[in-house]
């Protein structure tokens, strides 16, 4: 008979798989080899006595002597380790199996990266196919608008018979190395489909005559195209040599002049010349607030050359690399980083993420260079019609004012509220300046914070591929050792340049630092001079303290006494002892009083007579307290 007898487990523990028991008399174990724990199966043989269990310490004796039992099996361990070799097969099996998976995987997400680079590439390809189109279109038809200013004037049809030999030339070039290589190419196609299909073998004599023809042809190719780059490059010197980017850059839109002031405003007839000394000094000041922005940025973009650091070359690349995978680009990112890393595989992750993050700095200065100069030329353009309109403003009030047969105190309130319309509307333009300057600031800070994620994204990505990059590190030790001499060469040279440098660099600093001593030099004498003016307004202040001075004592224990004529009147009188007062009265003493400068500068005032006078008016609005306000008790309401 067959029972089932179920082993006790912890609950929420993983156990190994039990060992494999020895045999006891009565019960043949069954275990699953594979480790799985649950029920053991027992077998119960029939004894001499029925259902009688043998115990072992009575079977003990006679496995000593030698007496074997039919109620014990002796176990198999070559069968399980049978078993075990197959399982350790089968487990190197699924290994094998999971590696395959991985490198399938791994093939598939670089066919899907080089497929989405193929999709990018070739949307780009076709854009600038039809920029080139439409610049040449542009091109012809700038030539056939233009016409020429006189009969002696012989330059545009020079253009023209230049442009047909450019065409004449690249037609030769054309034929003579263009259609060789195509007529090859298809010859080659032509020999290997016939030797697929016929499946015939070539001579080795043949295609040894071919081989050396085709490396002969490449090495032309090469060789041509050596030339054309050598070519290139001198047209590309020559061109830069010429200076032509100060005549495509318009020095009116990137420069701000603070000596500009429109002629209009200069040659405007205006009554009132402090009106219009104030429309002037409000043009030098415009001026000069984006000067002084504009020589911040500056100093930040000094801080960083043109190219970040890199080879023109290579800042060019990556930087048309950036632009082709734009912001509507699918996983753009990836691409990008991963184009980046095939374009340079000399450079790190980290060191192109670097010039990428000063590049972005490096544009967005430019922007912002671009913007407060546009600011500007707006500002300047605003500030100019308000000046035309405030100018016949001027000028219809003054009509007005020779009507009234020029009264002067109209002449006062004209000027008085038009000054303080333009400072009014000056106050208004340097607080959008400044709000600007702050929403600048802002998206620069989320423009940092949004790269700052971005890289600590990568940074995690990054910790789950450090044997990989290892690996790469490893590959990258053999090529650094190759490099090494020629880097040092280029040091060496590098040194050479910077040390030239260095000494030009030294006497600019030179000439700097001595313009700078004479700077300082007129800011000390006039700091000097304003000092000296500050000491002689304050003796005079002093001395007119001294003339209206408090002289008497103050007693206020006299004041406070009681009088002989009260004390005589009320010797009699029923006296009773005052309560004490409910509240206690705060208030300020004599004594506070007059020491309060503004009551002696008022008395003095008074008794000279001058109290109600426009300067007293001024003094009294100029002296502080002794001790300042409270901020809560400070009043809107202007007196």
């Amino acid at each position: 008979m067959w029972r089932n007898e179920t082993r006790a487990h912890s609950r929420g523990k993983k156990t190994t798989p039990p060992l494999i028991p020895a045999a006891v008399p009565g019960k043949a174990s069954v275990h699953d080899v594979s480790g799985n724990v649950g029920k053991r199966r027992v077998l119960l043989i029939g004894c001499p006595i029925s259902f009688a269990l043998i115990h072992a310490e009575k079977l003990t004796p006679q496995m000593k002597n030698g007496v074997g039992s039919s109620r014990c099996k002796p176990v198999e361990y070559k069968r399980l380790q049978a078993i075990i070799e197959a399982k350790r097969l089968q487990s190197d099996l699924i290994e094998q199996q999971v590696q395959k998976t991985r490198s399938a995987a791994k093939a598939t997400k670089e066919s899907s990266l080089l497929r989405q680079h193929r999709q990018v590439w070739s949307r780009e390809c076709s854009r600038l196919q039809k920029a080139e189109e439409q610049i040449q279109e542009d091109f012809h038809h700038f030539l056939e608008q233009i016409r020429p200013n006189s009969l002696t004037d012989t330059a545009i049809f020079s253009l023209q018979e230049y442009e047909l030999s450019l065409e004449r030339e690249r037609e030769m070039f054309r034929i003579a190395t263009v259609e060789p290589l195509h007529q090859l190419r298809d010859d080659l196609c032509f020999r290997l489909h016939e030797v697929q299909h016929r499946q015939l073998k070539e001579n080795p004599s043949n295609c040894e005559q071919i081989i050396p023809q085709i490396n002969s042809v490449k090495d032309q190719q090469h060789d041509v195209i050596a030339k054309l780059h050598a070519e290139y490059l001198d047209v590309e010197e020559h061109l830069t040599s010429l200076g032509l980017e100060k005549y495509l850059t318009s020095t009116s839109d990137t420069s701000v002049n603070g000596e500009h002031i429109p002629k209009e405003v200069l040659d405007a007839d205006c009554p009132y010349p402090d009106l219009k000394d104030s429309l002037i000094e409000a043009f030098q000041a415009l001026s000069e607030r984006y000067q002084s922005r504009l020589q911040s940025l500056q100093e930040q973009q000094q801080n960083t050359d043109r190219f970040c650091g890199w080879f023109p070359e290579d800042h060019k690349l990556f930087e048309l690399t950036l632009s082709m995978y734009t912001q509507e680009v699918p996983n753009r990112r990836v691409l990008c980083m991963d184009m980046l890393l095939k374009l340079f595989p000399e450079r790190t992750r980290l060191e192109l993420m670097e010039h990428e993050r000063l590049w972005d700095l490096q544009r967005f200065a430019q922007l912002q260079h671009k913007a407060v100069t546009q600011q500007w030329h707006r500002d300047m353009d605003e500030l100019l019609a308000r000046a035309l309109v405030t100018l016949q403003e001027a000028n219809h009030a003054h009509q007005e004012e020779l009507k009234l047969h020029r009264d002067r105190q109209h002449q006062q309130d004209i000027c008085y509220h038009l000054r303080e319309k333009l400072q009014q509307w000056r106050a208004q333009q340097e607080e959008v300046a400044r709000l600007e300057a702050a929403i600048a600031a802002r998206q620069q800070e989320e423009g940092e914070a949004r790269i700052k994620r971005e890289q600590e994204k990568e940074a995690a990505i990054r910790s789950q591929q450090k044997e990989k990059v290892r690996v790469f590190y490893l590959k990258q030790q053999r090529r650094r050792e190759i490099l090494e001499q020629r880097d040092q060469e280029r040091l060496a040279n590098l040194r050479s340049v910077m040390e030239e440098q260095a000494k030009r660099d030294r006497q600019r600093v030179q000439f700097r630092a001595e313009m700078l001593q004479q700077r300082q030099e007129e800011r000390e004498t006039r700091e000097l001079e304003r000092q000296r003016g500050e000491q002689e307004k304050q003796n005079r202040l002093e001395a007119l303290r001294k003339q209206v001075e408090v002289v008497v004592d103050a007693d206020p224990e006299r004041l406070m006494a009681d009088t002989e004529s009260w004390r005589n009147r009320n010797m009699n009188a029923n006296h009773f002892e005052p309560h004490r007062p409910l509240y206690s009265i705060n208030t300020y003493t004599d004594t506070q009083i007059v020491s309060d400068p503004r009551v002696r500068v008022e008395q003095a005032l008074r008794e000279a007579g001058l109290h109600q006078s426009q300067y007293a008016k001024e003094l009294m609005s100029a002296i502080k307290p002794i001790k300042a306000p409270r901020r809560d008790t400070k009043s809107i309401l202007k007196f």
